[in-house]
């Protein structure tokens, strides 16, 4: 007879093969269908809520596997803490403004100077929504969920003309400012830049040092005498106007073969040791204050150059002689403005050398290298060249090199916030916590921020200037913009003349004539983004500061620092209470993956193949804290848990068929010992796993639950019950009792799992619990108190050390061939007593069962010692009954146990 068919054996429609990249737009059509962001809100109206604020990312097509990464990682966080019980509006954003919009435009053969720029701008407007569409469609695709119906876009009218509250609100406060000092300046993008704007390449600088004769050295030095300079830029020796020292420093005149040369003292050995100097006499020494006002002859020009005593100048490098060049650096603008010494623009927009600097004139700052030192070089002033590697600042967007400028720009003044800004850091949960000195160093070492940009594509500056150039900075004028651009939107500025932007009848007294002009440069995009905790944020609904923002760590220059700012300037207050930063994805071999690099994994290459359930499990199983490695390995990796996990949970569905948990289920207290040891595990482990939550350690969600399904569920009590799941009468105790504690494991696992494994836990919930709408409009179960005493925890240590080492004896026997699979096995103990009424009281009959052998006996004899029990295993003698396969020492004429006899005959 065949008796497989009197087997319960597992039954479900939750498929083994995954089939994630077929079954997962089902999932996702039906949250669409349902509107199930609009139902989670629905179903905690009333209730506390958490928000986290997105940090919008630029739009500019396809997501790369960053972007997946951190809006999956958003995900985990809005539904752990929707199922947590809370209410979780989450609004996603983009960012659609900028220069790489504007070059995408032009590449489409748009020449955006032969054209009216509201014209240009209506381009970039249409791109950049298609962008965005582009992207929203691909966050959706990693089952992610927000509230795609309403997304806040930087370009928008309702931000914009909130992001211009913003501004008019620090501008009445004093915090805005029009001003000339040096800036990033980005020749290849023809704008300034902001330091989050601003990242840090290797590259190969001329090193050189120049002389400039004293013209009046006021008694201390005569005209034989030079101060040598030291400078990595030699394209900005035309634009030298003075030589910084330092007041208190000591400084040298030294007798050299290559004349008298002033220096700091400190530095003599390694400056002269570098130009090759082999015999020095020192003639004088200083103070720098002392020599302070001494002029000396421009090396490459008829004009003088004056000596400055300025703090900023060290002697840890160079000669302590500092080429100062106001148009070029910050430092050498601050400290010649103290003596009256203006820059005066020798380098244009394009970073073109222009006709100030004479023969010069039409190089670019890199050709201009070159030219400047061959010519110092030829008038004798240059006294040694050499090459330097170093870490240089490049646009971020072009890659190309940058340079520092003086023009004329808006500024955020810092200052006049940097203390409260400084305080509330001190306010905020960082995570990881190094990010509170990092912020704090930022700030704290950060200048007046420059928030104009000489571009077309942005949010223009409402800034109108009056006849005499006066700027006007009036509540009046600021609040009717606000209102134009609300209702018209921002292009409005670069379609209407200045006079019709005004307040109707608008007069000043520094335009007599009624004539107004327009600024035209636009804002910064981090002033864009920085904005978004008001313009994308209802602060009645969700007033400020926001729970958390969760972004890259490039952000603690960007979007953290520029929302920080606005808010404290505007509200007095951080825009957020806690900040979350993830590192960058790598390649294997250490490389960071960019989308501008072209070496970025594309989600959807992954996803149309593995799933979007398996991408997201590979960001819950990572300390994304830290850069993080990807590779196709890795995903193979992550492949093998994600089936170990599908699989575990299709056993469990399967061995319920049939089983109502109301009709079926037993109570907690009358389980045994043993089932109510794995419900207490699994209780522990929901614990675990909601405070992990709660951290926002997804990696410890996952390692947590993938652990107690592969070794408390699968190798051991699922491994162990598969007996009497298979054969014991459906309705027998024993049976339901294994099956009460698998409801309770897949009820509690796949809560814990759902806002990871989205689609999976839906579809395993259409198995599981199919009047369930959406496992995702549930909570978490509710965290219970243990089911076991201390004591009977410590009894449970004691017995998995036996069973481990019946194990080790079973497999010893393996080996040397005595016995095939373990229920060959016949297992004799001599055991102490005590030990012995332990294991009959935890197990009565089914010692035998949990050790997945066919026999237990108990002996008085002497036997093997195997980790500190004695154990013997031999060959069981008897028969395999056909339908339980274990060895039997007795069967029926049908040849059945007694105990499959017994269940066939019920």
């Amino acid at each position: 007879m065949d008796y497989k068919s009197t087997l319960l054996l597992p039954k479900t429609e939750f498929e083994m093969r995954g089939n994630l990249n077929k079954k997962e737009p089902r999932f996702q059509e039906k949250w669409e269908t349902m509107d199930l962001y609009a139902q989670m809100q629905l179903k905690r109206e009333g209730h506390e809520q958490f928000v986290l604020h997105d940090g919008p990312p630029y739009a500019n097509g396809n997501i790369h596997l960053g972007h997946a990464l951190n809006k999956i990682l958003k995900d985990f966080l809005v539904r752990s803490k929707f199922m947590a019980g809370y209410k979780t509006p989450f609004r996603p954003g983009w960012d659609t403004h900028g220069l790489p919009i504007e070059n995408a435009i032009q590449k489409l053969g748009v020449d955006r100077k032969s054209m009216p720029i509201a014209e240009f701008r209506a381009l970039c407007e249409k791109y950049a929504l298609e962008q965005v569409e582009i992207q929203k469609a691909d966050f959706k695709s990693l089952g992610t969920v927000a509230d795609y119906k309403n997304p806040y876009i930087t370009l928008s009218k309702d931000f914009v003309s909130k992001q211009i509250k913003v501004f008019s609100d620090m501008a009445m406060k004093g915090m805005i400012y029009k001003g000339m000092r040096p800036v990033y300046w980005s020749p290849s993008s023809e704008s300034a830049l902001a330091e989050a704007e601003i990242e840090y390449r290797e590259r190969r600088d001329p090193a050189i040092f120049v002389s400039f004769n004293v013209e009046d050295g006021k008694g201390l030095l005569n005209k034989d005498d030079a101060f040598l300079i030291w400078t990595t830029t030699p394209w900005t020796i035309p634009a030298n106007l003075a030589i910084s020292l330092h007041p208190d420093m000591d400084y040298v005149l030294v007798k050299t073969e290559r004349g008298n040369l002033v220096m700091g003292k400190t530095l003599i050995g390694d400056v002269l040791e570098t130009i090759e100097v082999k015999e020095h006499t020192i003639l004088k020494e200083f103070k720098g204050s002392d020599l302070e006002n001494i002029t000396v002859k421009h090396p490459l020009y008829d004009r003088t150059s004056r000596v400055l005593n300025g703090d900023h100048v060290t002697d840890d490098a160079g000669t302590g002689c500092v080429h100062t060049a106001p148009d070029h650096g910050v430092e050498d603008f601050e400290v010649a403005k103290k003596y009256g010494i203006e820059p005066f623009g020798p380098v244009n927009e394009q970073g073109i050398l222009n006709e100030v600097t004479g023969e010069f004139a039409g190089l670019t700052f890199e050709e201009a290298n070159k030219a400047v030192t061959m010519k110092l070089d030829e008038l004798g002033h240059m006294h040694k060249m050499s090459w330097l590697v170093h870490s240089y600042p490049h646009d971020w967007r072009t890659k190309k090199p940058i340079i520092f400028r003086a023009t004329t720009q808006w500024f955020a003044s810092i200052d006049s916030v940097r203390e409260q800004v400084l305080a509330e850091i001190e306010k905020v949960e960082w995570q990881p916590a190094w990010g509170q000195k990092r912020m704090h160093n930022m700030i704290a070492d950060r200048g007046d921020w420059c928030i104009s940009r000489q571009r077309a594509w942005g949010v223009p500056i409402p800034i109108f200037y009056c006849e005499d150039g006066n700027p006007i900075m009036e509540q009046e004028v600021f609040d009717h913009i606000v209102t134009v651009f609300a209702t018209e939107g921002p292009n409005v500025w670069f379609e209407k003349e200045a006079k019709d932007l005004l307040p109707e009848g608008y007069v000043n007294a520094h335009s007599p004539n009624g004539i107004f002009t327009k600024e035209k440069d636009i804002m910064d995009v981090w002033f864009d983004s920085g904005s978004s905790h008001t313009a994308a944020l209802d602060h009645k609904e969700t007033p400020l500061p926001a729970d958390v923002y969760a972004e890259g760590s490039d952000q603690y220059r960007g979007w953290f620092n520029s929302s920080l700012i606005i808010s404290t300037a505007v509200y007095g207050i951080s825009p957020y209470k806690k900040v979350v930063s993830h590192g960058f994805i790598m390649h294997d071999d250490g490389e960071k993956m960019s989308k501008s690099k072209g070496n970025a994994l594309s989600p959807q290459a992954i996803t149309s193949t593995l799933g979007a359930d398996t991408l997201r499990l590979w960001v819950a199983s990572v300390d994304y804290h830290s850069d993080i490695s990807m590779s196709e390995k890795l995903l193979k990796q992550i492949s093998e848990s994600y089936r170990k996990i599908r699989n575990t949970f299709r056993f469990m569905l399967g061995n319920l068929n049939g089983f109502s948990a109301q009709e079926h289920g037993v109570a907690v207290e009358d389980l045994s010992l043993l089932n109510r040891y794995v419900l207490n595990e699994i209780i522990d482990v929901n614990k675990q796993v909601q405070a992990a939550y709660a951290q926002f350690d997804y990696q410890k969600v996952t390692t947590t639950v993938l652990n107690s399904m592969t070794n408390l569920m699968s190798s051991y009590y699922l491994d162990y019950n598969k007996d009497t799941l298979y054969i014991e009468a459906e309705d027998d105790k024993k049976r339901r009792e294994v099956q009460t504690v698998l409801y309770h494991a897949v009820d509690i696992y796949s809560r814990l799992m759902a806002p990871i494994l989205v689609h999976t836990m839906e579809e395993l919930t259409e198995q599981f619990s199919p009047e369930t709408e959406s496992i995702h409009l549930e909570t978490f179960s509710p965290m219970k108190d243990a089911i076991l005493t201390e004591q009977e925890n410590e009894l449970f240590k004691e017995l998995f050390e036996f069973r481990d080492a019946v194990f080790k004896a079973l497999e010893d026997k393996r080996a040397e061939k005595v016995i095939g699979k373990s229920l060959e096995a016949h297992v004799t103990l001599n055991v102490a007593n005590d030990f012995k009424e332990t294991l009959e009281t935890v197990f009565g009959q089914d010692l035998a069962q949990w050790l997945i052998v066919s026999k237990v006996s108990f002996t008085a004899d002497q036997l093997e010692e195997v980790q500190g029990y004695n154990i013997a295993v031999e060959k069981i003698e008897g028969s395999v009954c056909p339908r339980c396969w274990n060895i039997v020492e007795t069967v029926n004429e049908d040849g059945l146990c007694e105990r499959c006899a017994s269940v066939l005959t019920k």
